[in-house]
């Protein structure tokens, strides 16, 4: 899970406490998406102010605000009450709302959050932990460019989250850290993780990004772009107004060499996508629309925008993949998950026997609406309704000749059964068939339960990858000094 409240959260201040909470969202969110915010300290509700450039404002105040929360950075919550030096039990609530991910019609997806700790509450002034100047070793030597008939794997700077979120390195030292250490020569990236001028980053920390790659002998593939459709909760932006929130994203792409920019399958729509079609002609990139987990084109809405991207046949409107589709059997890190937050055995055990079966899917839906899923358990459990798909390649054959992209997503390394290495090998031999020349990604989703470390990980599935790929994967290309 993405922390809230790490272990030097707590401090005391001349007047009461100060507690900094983290964002436990993937990427920067505007600061109007806090709501209900609310502070238990010792069992007991303490009121408490936001600290914002230098004032205090009430947590309600946050909506009218235009500011924006950096997953690097922490809001600063200030309480009235004095506290005793030692160990507090801490809680914090409060509601996130997400702008670019839909609850329906009306509105934008709103998600509760609770965190619970024991911190010891730190003396005024004491130091906190913060983002260092560490970084890593400079690369000695550049990626050489793979023939064209071999497709270059590249790791996602996704990978990093909890590391970026933590903030004890700067997000930039993180992502570029990547290359560096000789992960890989080229990189999908998240502006909402890496720049704290998101929505709109600027040149400088654009050109920063661009001439640390350039050192190392790397470069960008995607940028992992985003459309907030809902500036409030309550009114949905224009088509003009998403094509004004986007094109700062497309163009810091451009800046950085980027082949394009991400975004999810079918939230842009008819209008949108025309506004944009000039603007990704001048700037001579691709906008991917994503498809991924239980999207399947059985939906009206998704074979509606299939059928609209084959009528723009426009060579810079094209389809990335995630395998996330694809999964014929479920994480068993993820069903051990399931268990520790108290999921019943029975349905467990389903999800693990008959992961495909529409009836296990019928079962996990009776489950939530029954109230029979544990609140330890919700945000796991969202996974089953979203983030795990049940499609096989042959229900994706649609989209192939659409395809520039592929996310080579997963959740653990457990291959048995070749859970992780199948989808790889069925997903590459479709695209041998249509002349595939687009990226693939490694892509790892289960640091939601695991802690292992990204690195790690994200090696050990490249080389899987490579080896499910066979011939059309190129071997790595660097001669780095490994940093990682």
């Amino acid at each position: 899970m993405l922390p809230v409240l790490l272990d030097d959260a707590l401090a005391a201040t001349s007047d009461g406490f100060a507690l900094r909470i983290s964002l436990p969202w993937i990427r920067s969110l505007p600061l109007a998406s806090v709501i209900g915010l609310a502070v238990e300290v010792d069992g007991e509700a303490v009121d408490v102010q936001v600290r914002m450039d230098g004032r205090r404002v009430d947590p309600v105040a946050l909506s009218s605000t235009s500011e924006w929360w950096f997953v690097q950075d922490r809001l600063t919550l200030d309480g009235g009450r004095m506290l005793r030096p030692g160990i507090h039990d801490v809680a914090v609530s409060f509601a996130l709302v997400v702008p670019y991910l839909p609850a329906g019609p009306a509105g934008p997806l709103t998600l509760p959050f609770r965190a619970d700790a024991a911190l010891e509450v730190r003396p005024p002034g004491a130091a906190t932990s913060a983002p260092g100047a560490r970084g890593a070793t400079p690369a000695a030597s550049v990626a050489e460019p793979t023939s064209a008939s071999t497709w270059a794997l590249s790791a996602s700077a996704f990978n990093w989250t909890p590391e970026i979120i933590r903030a004890e390195r700067e997000a930039l030292d993180v992502v570029a850290g990547i290359v560096e250490a000789g992960i890989a020569p080229t990189i999908e990236i998240e502006p909402g993780q890496l720049w704290r001028s998101f929505p709109e980053p600027t040149h400088d920390e654009v050109l920063a990004l661009r001439e640390r790659l350039r050192r190392a002998g790397g470069a960008v593939t995607i940028v992992g772009g985003s459309i907030d459709d809902w500036d409030s909760r309550e009114r949905r932006r224009s088509d003009e107004e998403r094509w004004e929130f986007l094109v700062p994203q497309l163009r810091a792409a451009a800046a950085l060499g980027a082949r394009g920019v991400r975004v999810p399958f079918g939230q842009a729509g008819p209008g949108l996508l025309r506004l944009l079609q000039p603007t990704l002609a001048d700037l001579d990139i691709v906008l991917y629309e994503e498809i991924q987990g239980q999207q399947t084109l059985d939906a009206p809405a998704n074979a509606a925008n299939l059928e609209l991207l084959t009528a723009l046949a426009d060579p810079r409107i094209r389809v990335l993949i995630d395998i996330s589709m694809l999964m014929p059997s479920l994480p068993p890190s993820y069903l051990d998950a399931l268990r520790d937050a108290g999921v019943t055995g029975e349905l467990v055990d389903r999800l693990t026997d008959d992961w495909r079966s529409p009836e296990t899917h019928a079962a996990v839906l009776g489950a939530l609406q029954n109230g029979e899923v544990p609140p330890a358990a919700h945000t796991l459990f969202m996974n089953l309704l979203v983030r795990f798909g049940r499609s096989t390649v042959e229900d994706i054959a649609p989209l192939l000749p659409l395809t520039e992209g592929v996310h080579l997503k997963f959740w653990d390394l457990d291959d048995t059964g070749a859970r992780v290495s199948g989808p790889i090998s069925d997903i590459g031999a479709a695209l041998r068939r249509t002349g595939f020349t687009g990226t693939l990604t490694s892509e790892w989703g289960g640091h939601e339960w695991l802690d292992d470390d990204p690195a790690t990980m994200t090696r050990a599935h490249l080389a899987l990858a490579r080896t499910a790929l066979g011939d059309f994967a190129s071997a790595p290309t660097t001669n780095r000094t490994d940093h990682a």
